[in-house]
């Protein structure tokens, strides 16, 4: 290839690149330091082990390396525009580590096979004159495939180690926030997201002949979470099917039953958790003060078509389900989220599907 043909390409390359920076620069310093650093380590990678037939180009092999550096950079940046403004992931650490795992693992995904197309089109029409090999195929692709997905994997074990410090402060802050808003949502009068739930009148209404209650939109105080919404049927209504709950005279009890005669008389604020174990629950709940576990013939179902009228009853697992008010702590990392239960100081598992749940509803 001639000299002016490398010097209008290269350059080309040059100034697409500087125009592209410049406008990514705007507060995303860390970011292009991040992308030109790995950049770096791809290059000298690539121009230690020599792959492509560099080793026939002498001294032109320098110029394709600068080529090659321009190009994942390029593919880097194109890659964060995708991120933003097609999936819509800013990069951000105020989302907590998981979004950033899920944001790398899918920034990974897209340059990884981009940076390799892109390498494999320069290969195929800039440095294919003296290496034949270099000549557009599948089997090109998936070789160039092979060695960026090697030396990106090697890249990102770097950064891993790089930032491990400030992964652990954002989880202990993350876990901190939850642990508050835990807090706030077990204190008295704190309001608790539940559509159209009954709310005692503040007055009583003539129409009734005594008390009675208005609708309101709006959230349930804790105080309020043991007054279940009233059977169908009418308050204390029977029903033959297991798990139904009926409402005794104290409003904050409830009764729960199996397919079978066993049942458990309880008050709410006493349930620590339910676990499903084969055909049956486990119910855990204070009895005079001491942990106490019923097993009842029913399905995690039907406890918890029971329970919805219990904000704070809320299901974190295919086999659990979990009173907030008895939750001490949150434990929370990249990889698990777990519920420490007072009294009985279980960790009960949060599965990664209802994590989201769980933090809006702390929220």
């Amino acid at each position: 290839m001639s000299g002016s043909k490398f010097f209008i390409l290269h350059s080309s390359f040059f100034i697409l690149f500087c125009t592209f920076a410049d406008r990514m620069n705007k507060g995303h310093k860390e970011t292009i330091s991040t992308r030109f650093i790995s950049t770096i380590f791809m290059v000298l990678a690539i121009a230690i082990f020599k792959p492509f037939g560099l080793e026939v180009w002498q001294w032109q092999a320098y110029v394709h390396l600068l080529a090659i550096f321009a190009l994942g950079l390029f593919s880097c940046f194109l890659t964060e525009v995708i991120l933003r403004y097609v999936v819509r992931m800013p990069r951000s650490y105020d989302h907590g580590v998981g979004y950033i795992i899920s944001r790398n693992l899918r920034f990974q995904c897209i340059n990884t096979p981009l940076v390799s197309l892109l390498i494999c089109l320069y290969r195929h029409f800039v440095m294919s004159d003296l290496v034949e090999g270099n000549r557009l195929s599948m089997s090109n692709y998936l070789e160039t495939l092979v060695i960026i997905a090697f030396l990106s994997f090697a890249i990102g074990l770097y950064w891993r180690f790089k930032f491990r410090s400030r992964y652990l402060a954002v989880e202990l802050e993350e876990t901190r926030l939850l642990n508050e808003q835990l807090k706030k949502l077990q204190a008295p009068n704190r309001p608790i997201p539940s559509p159209n739930r009954p709310i005692p009148s503040p007055t009583p209404d003539p129409s009734r002949g005594g008390e009675g209650s208005i609708y309101l939109n709006r959230g349930v105080s804790a105080e309020e979470l043991s007054t279940p919404l009233p059977p169908a049927g009418g308050v204390g209504g029977g029903a033959s099917r297991g798990g139904f709950a009926k409402v005794g005279a104290s409003r904050d009890e409830a009764t729960l039953t199996g397919t079978t005669n066993e049942s458990v008389t309880l008050d709410i604020s006493d349930l620590l958790y339910i676990e499903a174990v084969g055909n049956y629950v486990k119910v855990m709940h204070l009895h005079d003060g001491e942990v106490k576990t019923t097993m009842l013939r029913a399905t995690m179902k039907q406890m918890e078509d029971t329970l919805q009228a219990y904000p704070m009853i809320v299901r974190c697992h295919r086999a659990f389900m979990v009173n907030l008010g008895q939750v001490e702590q949150i434990s929370s990392n990249s990889r698990a989220m777990q519920l420490m239960m007072r009294h009985s100081h279980d960790a009960i598992p949060v599965s990664r599907s209802n994590v989201g749940r769980l933090k809006e509803l702390l929220g």
